[in-house]
C-alpha cells in the first residue's frame, strides 16, 4: 500500500513537472505548435517520451529503494539487526514474581552468529539469550533454565510491564513477543519496510544471475537456448494461428454462411482460457513440441479471427458502394477496399494475440519441457530461486515489447494509411 501511494504521488509530481515545467523550455513558436487537435483523435496521440523515462526509472528507483539495493541512493527503512532485549515477568504458582531479560541478536542471514554470553541472575526466573536472523523468528523456551518452570504452573504475565496471557502479542523495542499456547515466548525482530530477498531480491542479484546463467546454464542449456525455443514454440504458434484464424475471420466477415456456422464456436471458445486445456492438448498431442505448439495456436486463434472478422465488418460501406460504381469485381474489392481497410484491425489482433502467446508460453512449458524461458521460471520457483524467477520475468517482457514495436513498425510501413482515411 505504501508503495503504490509513493508511486501516484511520484506519477502527480512528474505529470506536473514536466506539463508545467519541462515543456515551457521546449515549446516552440511556430505554425505547427499553433495547431489545434480534436480531443480524442486517437491519431494524434504519441506516447510522451519523458513518461516513458520517468516511469521506467520510478518503477527501478522503488525496487531498489525497498529492497535495499546498492544501486539506489534512498532505502526504505530495513529490517533491525543488532543487539535487543526485553524483560519478562514470570508469576510462580504461589504468586511471586520475578523478572528475567532475554538477550537477542539479530543477524543478517547468511552470516555467521555466536550468541550473546549473559550472566543469569539471582532470581527464580534467570536471564536468556537467544539468536535469530532478520524477518525471522525465534521461540524462545526462557523457562529451561528457571527454577520455577511452566511444568510447576508458573507463567509469564508481562513483557516489558504490558500484561500479556497466551496467544497475546505486545511490542518491544526492536519487534513483538507473542506468548504461545503453550506460553513460550516467540520474538520477530521488526523488518522494517524493506522486502526479503527471499521474496524480492535487489536489481544487482537479478543481473548476477543473468551473468551467471548466461555463461554457466541452468537445467542443461543455457539462457539463450531457454529463450530461443520459448521464442520459436511463440513464433510458431502463432503463424499457425494468425494463418487459420484470418481466413476464417474474413470468411465470417463476408458470408452470412461462415458467420453462422462458425460464430458459436468462436464465441464459445473466445472466453476459455489456454491454460484451461492443457489437460485436453496433453490427451491429444502428448507431452512433446506438438502439445506446446498447440496451445500457442489455440491462444492465436479465436483472437486473430475475431480480428479478421472485425476489421472486414469495421469497413465504411461508402467505400464499398463506390467501388462497385466503378465497375470492380469481387475479387478486385476484396484487394483494394476489404483488405487494406481490414489490416488495421487485423494488426491490432497480432499485437493481442502475441502477448497472449507470451502469457501461454510459461504455461505451455509445464508440460514436461526440458528448456524454454517458462520451464526455467517454475523449477526455479519450486527451489524459491526468486532471482531466476524475476529475471525470467523481465527477459520474457523485453523480448514480447521488442516484438510489439517491430510489428507497430510493421504496421506503419505496410499499413501507412491507417488513421488516415
Amino acid at each position: 500500500m505504501i508503495i503504490l501511494v509513493i508511486y501516484i504521488v511520484i506519477f502527480a509530481a512528474a505529470f506536473f513537472l514536466v506539463r508545467f515545467g519541462v515543456r515551457k523550455f521546449r515549446q516552440m513558436n511556430d505554425f505547427t505548435s499553433l495547431k489545434t487537435v480534436t480531443f480524442g483523435d486517437e491519431s494524434a496521440v504519441r506516447p510522451d517520451r519523458w513518461a516513458s523515462v520517468i516511469s521506467v526509472v520510478t518503477i527501478f528507483l522503488l525496487w531498489g529503494a525497498f529492497t535495499g539495493s546498492k544501486w539506489v541512493p534512498v532505502h526504505a527503512p530495513g529490517p533491525f539487526v543488532g543487539d535487543a532485549e526485553f524483560t519478562y515477568t514470570l508469576e510462580a504458582p504461589n504468586g511471586d514474581r520475578d523478572d528475567a531479560t532475554v538477550f537477542v541478536r539479530v543477524f543478517e542471514v547468511g552470516e555467521e552468529i555466536v550468541k550473546p554470553e549473559i550472566e543469569p541472575g539471582d532470581g527464580f526466573a534467570k536471564n536468556d539469550a537467544s539468536a535469530v536472523g532478520a524477518w525471522r523468528s525465534d521461540l524462545i523456551l526462557m523457562d529451561k533454565n528457571d527454577e520455577t518452570t511452566r511444568d510447576d504452573g508458573a507463567k509469564v504475565v508481562a513483557i516489558d510491564g504490558q500484561p500479556v496471557s497466551a496467544g497475546s502479542t505486545v511490542s518491544v523495542a526492536a519487534g513483538k513477543v507473542t506468548v504461545t499456547a503453550k506460553g513460550a515466548l516467540n520474538f520477530t525482530p521488526s523488518g522494517g519496510m524493506q522486502m526479503e530477498p527471499i521474496w524480492l531480491p535487489p536489481p544487482e542479484s537479478v543481473v548476477k544471475r543473468v551473468g551467471e546463467i548466461a555463461s554457466e546454464g541452468y537445467q542443461n542449456f543455457t539462457l539463450w537456448e531457454h529463450l530461443y525455443w520459448s521464442l520459436f514454440r511463440v513464433i510458431v504458434g502463432f503463424a499457425l494461428g494468425a494463418a487459420v484464424g484470418i481466413p476464417l475471420g474474413y470468411a465470417m466477415g463476408l458470408s452470412d454462411w461462415f458467420r453462422g456456422w462458425f460464430d458459436p464456436i468462436v464465441e464459445f471458445m473466445r472466453p476459455v482460457p489456454p491454460l484451461a486445456l492443457i489437460p485436453l492438448v496433453i490427451i491429444w498431442a502428448g507431452i512433446g513440441e506438438s502439445g506446446k505448439i498447440i496451445l500457442l495456436f489455440l491462444a492465436a486463434l479465436w483472437i486473430m479471427t475475431i480480428s479478421a472478422r472485425a476489421g472486414v465488418s469495421g469497413v465504411a460501406i461508402s467505400k464499398v458502394h463506390a467501388a462497385y460504381s466503378l465497375g470492380a469485381s469481387k475479387w478486385q474489392l476484396m484487394r483494394h477496399v476489404i483488405v487494406p481497410n481490414s489490416l488495421p484491425e487485423i494488426f491490432t489482433g497480432a499485437r493481442v494475440a502475441m502477448g497472449v502467446c507470451w502469457g501461454t508460453v510459461v504455461a505451455a512449458e509445464l508440460v514436461a519441457a526440458e528448456k524454454g524461458a517458462g520451464m526455467m521460471i517454475m523449477v526455479a520457483s519450486r527451489f524459491q530461486l526468486t532471482d531466476i524467477v524475476i529475471m525470467g520475468i523481465i527477459l520474457i517482457g523485453i523480448i514480447g515489447y521488442g516484438i510489439d514495436i517491430l510489428m507497430r513498425k510493421a504496421e506503419s510501413w505496410l499499413v501507412p494509411w491507417k488513421g488516415r482515411v
